[in-house]
């Protein structure tokens, strides 16, 4: 008995293929931090013996499975029947109808006292339904995902903009793009003729200062931003009298024309918040609450009890670490009044999102990040399906050379199996909620993640495995259920297995130009990408077309010793990937095309490729040189703070973007490009 079967029977990777397609064997000390994170003692050879043993006890302990998945209203639920012994078996649907099932169905495996049957399961309505089984004194229940076979596929070619919103400001905006300079841009974007856009994750943050920059370090993820409300949009500013009207207006920051803060932003408008509490409309915040029920009231609680206490919430007094200790049930009345604030902020952001981008072919497309902060209102409050003290991330790449540590705590895939996946229904939901798409950041993350010990570095990690059918088939009725479009990032390291996962599922795949080339760095024709997927330049966390033509990023990285090689070499493989790729776009006539234009044609190549959807962003339409985000850096570089720029570094408004010559020169491409591709759906 051994620790790699101990780690294999818990999805623990003790060997992992990288980026160039080496072997790397894993250190035993993260295989034993990754098995202690689950739980799982591992320190010593009993210790091991012991584990493999309550591997070998567990399927028999209870009478059904945790969660049981079906698609398309079919499948099989292991049930144990002890000898001697009969077991009834209930079904109840959403609607709270029950149907009695028979015990029938082969024996699959034996032990002393028992037997399992696999039991098939027919005909089952689309939805989260419970069966019900008992034996004598034993009763257990099994959530049972009842999911669709497969999602359905955008009906026809869509462009559209991905958007970073915080770095779209207008003249009335607070310091920080707002939904309402969102507004402006769907209704533009829609005239335009483009059907989709993209924001970065709008997760709520805590609202304590300093705010956290980072779209992809929530929170929360069931809920969204404040932060970017319109305070003149939230119906109690137009129903207040002119003298608290006046009071808001003056709250109105100074907007830092070269970064883009949280703190001044954020303190503004809560404090405008504050002035139009009094006036909230009390039906509307009862129906609210009772329609969003405990998750918001639980966000409500935290965001009271991180006023009062700070954060994170690892610092409280240690009777209110637990959401569910009675400590917390006294401080829920003692901040009665801040919850119901909190609710009600809820309740206007939800107001200020609705609707946008409904008249678009998909909309706005929400994307979901992997992962929340270990201080915030998430981890504190679904704290027992997390591994906290563990963080994910990336192991060593070409790009990101040192690993990558994003600092969130996973999921626990074993909690999230005897939780019957809700916790990552309701995260689902929250993201979906007025949404025409979701696209997962990391969307390998369904499969396995990087798990990096508390105090080890990224490169020192291992990956864990997830039941990825069971997270697929969540994500694929909730969003069947929403009429909502998928897009999982797919990029680097990727086995076949997700891909084809994904494929089956209806998940678009992501292809970025800076990586669609073959086995040698060879730039591939468009006419030979995927079609199932989304097609984009680049990505918020890679150079933007005009850094990318001016080395930027090897700039940039060298300064902040980013580099894992000597600057020369980077720079060299830089120049020659820029070579190739021009010499591709050359060959595909698509220079020609578009008059020399470098940028132009690298969209171009979009347009010729067969992706279904087709996305640009503002700062390559204007020749912005920096990137939103590098990884690897948290303040070195101003992650998640820069203002869309043009090519000499001026901050473009929202009004001077939609009009700028060059968005109006790709908008014409895109638009007349795709409409002349677009073909029915295969």
């Amino acid at each position: 008995m051994t620790l790699a079967q101990l780690a294999a029977a818990h999805g623990v990777a003790t060997s992992y293929e990288d980026w160039s397609g080496a072997v790397v064997e894993v250190a035993p000390g993260a295989v034993v931090a990754a098995l202690a994170a689950l739980g799982v003692s591992a320190d010593s050879d009993a210790a091991v013996a012991d584990a493999l043993a309550e591997v070998e006890r567990a399927p028999w302990r209870r009478l059904v499975p945790s969660t049981v998945v079906v698609r398309d209203g079919r499948g099989a639920v292991e049930v144990v029947v002890p000898d001697g012994a009969d077991v009834t078996l209930v079904l109840e649907l959403e609607d709270g109808r029950r149907r009695d099932l028979p015990l029938a169905g082969p024996v699959v495996a034996r032990t002393d006292g028992a037997v399992r049957r696999a039991v098939p399961l027919a005909d089952l309505p689309l939805g989260w339904l419970a069966l019900h089984a008992r034996s004598g004194e034993r009763a257990d229940t099994a959530v049972v995902v009842s999911a669709p076979a497969r999602l359905a596929l955008p009906e026809e070619r869509s462009w559209g903009w991905m958007v970073q919103l915080y770095s779209l400001r207008s003249a009335g905006s607070w310091g920080i793009g707002d939904y309402a300079d969102l507004r402006t841009v769907l209704e533009a974007s829609a005239a335009d003729g483009a059907g989709v856009v993209l924001l970065n994750p709008l997760h709520a943050e805590t609202p304590v200062a300093p705010i956290n920059p980072s779209p992809y370090s929530p929170s929360s993820r069931r809920f969204r931003s404040p932060l970017y409300l319109h305070v003149e949009d939230v119906p109690e500013h137009a129903a207040a009298p002119d003298d608290v009207r006046a009071a808001v207006a003056a709250l109105k920051p100074e907007a830092d024309p070269d970064r883009i803060p949280r703190d001044p932003p954020w303190a503004a408008k809560l404090a405008a918040l504050e002035l139009l509490w009094p006036l909230h409309r009390e039906q509307d915040l009862a129906a609210w609450r009772d329609a969003q029920g405990g998750p918001l009231e639980e966000f409500a609680l935290f965001c009271a009890l991180a006023e009062a206490h700070g954060v994170p919430w690892q610092s409280w007094p240690q009777p209110l670490r637990r959401p569910d200790g009675p400590a917390v049930q006294s401080a829920r009345a003692e901040h009665a009044e801040r919850i119901a604030f909190w609710c009600w902020v809820q309740l206007l952001v939800d107001e200020q999102l609705a609707g946008l981008g409904s008249g678009m072919a998909v909309g706005v497309v929400h994307d979901l990040a992997v992962g929340v902060d270990a201080g915030g209102a998430d981890a504190w409050a679904l704290q027992d399906a997390l591994a906290l003290g563990t963080t994910v991330g990336a192991p060593p790449d070409s790009f990101n050379q040192q690993g990558q540590d994003w600092g969130l705590p996973p999921w626990r895939p074993d909690r999230l199996a005897e939780a019957g996946y809700v916790p990552f229904r309701d995260v689902v939901r929250g993201v979906l909620r007025s949404a025409g798409g979701l696209r997962i950041d990391h969307v390998m993350g369904l499969f396995r993640l990087w798990w990096v010990p508390g105090g080890a570095s990224a490169a020192e990690g291992t990956y864990v495995s997830y039941d990825a059918d069971a997270l697929l088939a969540v994500l694929a009725l909730e969003a069947s259920r929403a009429g909502a479009v998928v897009v999982g990032e797919d990029l680097g390291t990727v086995e076949d297995r997700v891909r084809e996962a994904l494929d089956a599922t209806g998940v678009l795949g992501s292809a970025v130009l800076w990586f669609e080339t073959d086995a040698d760095g060879a730039f591939l024709p468009p006419s030979s990408w995927r079609e199932a997927t989304l097609a984009t330049v680049t990505t918020h966390d890679l150079p933007t077309a005009a850094g990318f033509l001016a080395e930027e990023q090897v700039r940039v990285r060298d300064e902040l010793g980013q580099l894992g090689v000597p600057v020369e070499q980077e720079r060299a493989d830089v120049r020659r990937q820029r070579a190739a790729l021009l010499a591709v776009l050359e060959q595909e006539g698509l220079l020609e095309q578009c008059h020399g234009d470098v940028p132009l044609a690298m969209h171009a190549a979009l347009v010729a490729a067969p992706s279904r959807l087709v996305l640009a962003a503002f700062g390559d339409a204007v020749g912005d040189l920096r990137q939103p985000n590098l990884p690897g850096t948290v303040d070195e570089y101003p992650n998640w703070r820069l203002p869309v720029a043009d090519g000499s570094g001026r901050p473009l408004s929202v009004e001077e973007l939609l009009a700028a010559p060059g968005v109006r020169r790709l908008t014409a491409l895109l638009t007349q490009g795709i409409r002349s591709t677009t073909r029915p759906v295969r």
